[in-house]
């Protein structure tokens, strides 16, 4: 995208400068994206592979685009003082309604990876009238225990701070093939992110607690995420795990589990065709978008309500190696079944 077509700022906040980078503007009652990027990463690297997609570009352009950088993680960002306290998530969270409100943003659909999608979460946890969707990549609700804290401390004390973080990025199968994407992501880790920087916003990820969500009727005074929400991770990342976990802990009924092969630790980055397409639906699903669109369909534009179904129907299960399209469209256009019609699971198991 033209950098012109970008606006950066800085928002000051209870809890410190946000470097908040923003295309378009508020278009009528319609919410703003707002994206957070993962530890290791800041919006660029973590985002511009998918906003970058042609049919992503189709979407955004009918939305104002909010991309969040975590305190001093942008490109080019001044090394923080000796001796700053970085926020805590809990604070990190707490930063967003002001820029929310600064951009004078009605609502927001959020966008995280990791650390950002659990800034969001809890983000949508204190505020859930700000927010009307979430897409959760990567999401790990539970604090790191002593055991995985000490192993976090030692791998810090014993590697580079690169090779400390893509563990938490990549899948094992990627970094033992040591990747071009790995490789890449390495050398950028390395020279674009101010390290002392990365360090604290490391530190604090992995002192996180428990995202405190139960679903309903689990525990006395369960709270949970009261928008859509849409759970993604790679088939063997290293989320897998903990997004499995966040699942468990979602209301059923307005939860999509979108679980893609083949697609690595970061499917924004390798499979951003497939993840904009899941998007789409998404969105369309609240009622943002007519139909969808898509080129590579030959019967169309699917209308809204055939979505509607699938994303009732018990497991849309698309496995299909030949042509992933191909199957996705037949799942999405032969949904006519009331087979699921007041289940309560919403998985789809994407094979890409």
């Amino acid at each position: 995208m033209p950098a012109g077509d970008w606006k950066e700022h800085d928002v000051e906040t209870p809890y410190g400068m946000l470097h908040v980078v923003i295309r378009g503007a508020p278009k009528g009652n319609k919410p703003a994206i707002l994206t957070y990027h993962d530890v290791g990463l800041n919006h660029k690297l973590c985002f511009n592979t998918f906003f970058n997609n042609e049919d992503m570009q189709e979407i955004t352009k009918h939305f104002v685009v909010c991309h969040i950088d975590a305190p001093g993680q942008q490109i080019g960002a001044s090394q923080l003082p000796q001796g700053y306290q970085y926020p805590t998530m809990d604070q990190l969270a707490g930063m967003l309604p002001t820029v929310v409100q600064h951009f004078g943003f009605k609502s927001i659909v959020g966008i995280g990876v990791g650390a950002g999608s659990y800034i969001l979460a809890k983000f949508a946890l204190i505020f859930p009238d700000l927010v009307e969707g979430l897409v959760l990549l990567n999401i790990d609700p539970n604090g790191k225990g002593w055991i995985d804290w000490a192993a976090t401390k030692l791998s810090g004390l014993t590697s580079a701070l690169p090779d400390t973080v893509l563990p938490h990025l990549f899948s094992q199968e990627e970094l033992m093939n040591n990747t071009e994407l790995v490789q890449s992501y390495r050398q950028q880790i390395n020279n674009t992110v101010n390290q002392f920087n990365l360090q604290l916003f490391w530190n604090m990820y992995n002192s996180r607690r428990d995202l405190e969500m139960n679903r309903s009727g689990t525990v006395l005074n369960a709270k949970t995420l009261k928008c859509p929400v849409m759970l993604v991770v790679g088939d063997n990342a290293p989320a897998e795990e903990g997004v499995v976990e966040c699942n468990s802990k979602l209301d059923p009924t307005k939860t999509t589990f979108l679980k893609m092969a083949d697609s690595g630790g970061l499917p924004q980055l390798t499979q951003p065709g497939k993840l904009t397409e899941a998007f789409k639906y998404f969105l369309q699903g609240m009622g943002y978008i007519a139909y969808v669109k898509d080129r590579r369909l030959s019967g169309g534009p699917v209308p809204s309500a055939s979505m509607t179904r699938l994303a009732r129907s018990r497991t849309a299960s698309l496995t299909s190696a030949s042509s992933m399209d191909g199957s996705r469209s037949r799942a999405c256009t032969h949904s006519d079944s009331t087979e699921g019609v007041g289940t309560v699971t919403h998985t789809m198991e994407v094979s890409c």
